[in-house]
């Protein structure tokens, strides 16, 4: 799901008053399938034998997509997509990782988020849609439902009166504790300022021009 999708459904879940919940799928990747006739090749993992009793390199096939695989990713897509889509969800023609799900005043809108599901609905009473998803859910993948949703990779979300605020503090921190532990340094912060101290003038001449 792309961050300006994020936005949206924040957006979206404030306007309309719904809820939003964060479900995540255990081991992802492996819950995908390879393409029919797709055959995949490695390594041995740590802790197996490289030699073969030959003397040979050993080598293992892939049974599930594996993190690692430059194709996992898509492998899972590819998996999780057409049985959003047996359940009725309509994908976004905009952003792939979004769908949504309507019957009456009922609604259900989903974000894929790598292996995390964000979710919008206004119910969860015997029958509503959400109900009935995340029953089906359950039955047919490894998941955790991990209530409320307070974050996405990266980003912080907090519902603060009518709105829905999307932060990224936690993130900025992370950042400057792995590249920068001393500080930001007085060079950096006089060299890369903001906008150029000539910004006006550059503007004022492209409007005029």
């Amino acid at each position: 799901m792309r961050g300006t999708s994020l936005r949206a459904l924040a957006s979206l879940a404030a306007s309309l008053g719904m809820k939003m919940r964060r479900w995540d799928f255990v081991a992802a990747y492996l819950q995908g399938d390879l393409e029919p006739g797709e055959v995949v090749y490695c390594h041995p993992p740590p802790g197996y034998a490289t030699i073969g009793a030959d003397g040979r390199p050993r080598i293992c096939r892939v049974q599930k997509p594996v993190h690692g695989m430059a194709q996992a990713g898509r492998r899972w897509q590819r998996t999780l997509f057409p049985w959003l889509e047996e359940q009725g969800f309509q994908q976004s023609s905009t952003d792939t990782c979004t769908f949504s799900k309507t019957r009456d005043d009922d609604k259900l809108v989903l974000g894929c988020y790598v292996d995390d599901l964000f979710i919008l609905y206004f119910t969860d009473a015997d029958g509503s849609l959400y109900s009935e998803f995340s029953t089906a859910l359950v039955d047919r993948w490894r998941v955790e439902d991990e209530s409320e949703v307070s974050d996405l990779p990266n980003v912080d979300i907090t519902v603060e009166g009518d709105d829905v605020v999307l932060r990224q503090s936690s993130y900025v921190q992370q950042l400057l504790s792995t590249h920068a532990p001393q500080g930001i340094p007085v060079s950096f912060q006089l060299n890369h300022a903001p906008a150029k101290p000539d910004l006006p003038a550059l503007i004022e001449d492209a409007v005029s021009t």
